[in-house]
């Protein structure tokens, strides 16, 4: 269902109907309560940047001049520190702050696979700004 989600654009999260917790990427056994989590919910498909790395080195280890910047951002609508690792993109890697608000850029619905990918970064962003 997360997959399925992600290729109609909706970040899912489960939901522990026990804890009342809700966690993204989903589980299938709460990590507090060890109950089943079997309902999805939606989630918005903004967040906070909880912390950030600066990588010179692309994963095939080539030196680049522009950092990639992985992020864990902390989804809207899941409980407070969960969230899921992604890139950022659009923004001056010396202008990134721990708590930045973001939202997802995702990639065009013919293009989508059902996969994290289908998100193509996570951008700054301003409530009630697109």
């Amino acid at each position: 269902e997360y997959l399925a989600g992600l290729k109609s654009g909706v970040i899912l999260g489960a939901h522990c109907l026990h804890c009342r917790k809700t966690v993204v990427p989903p589980r299938i056994v709460c990590e507090w309560c060890y109950r089943p989590m079997q309902e999805f919910v939606p989630l918005q498909d903004t967040g906070r940047v909880n912390t950030f790395s600066l990588c010179y080195v692309t994963w095939d280890v080539r030196r680049i001049q522009e950092p990639e910047i992985p992020a864990v951002i902390e989804i809207d609508g899941a409980s407070p520190l969960h969230g899921i690792m992604h890139k950022l993109g659009e923004v001056d890697p010396k202008k990134v702050t721990i708590g930045m608000t973001v939202k997802a850029l995702w990639k065009p619905p013919e293009d989508r696979q059902g996969a994290i990918t289908d998100i193509l970064y996570f951008k700054p962003w301003k409530e009630g700004k697109r």
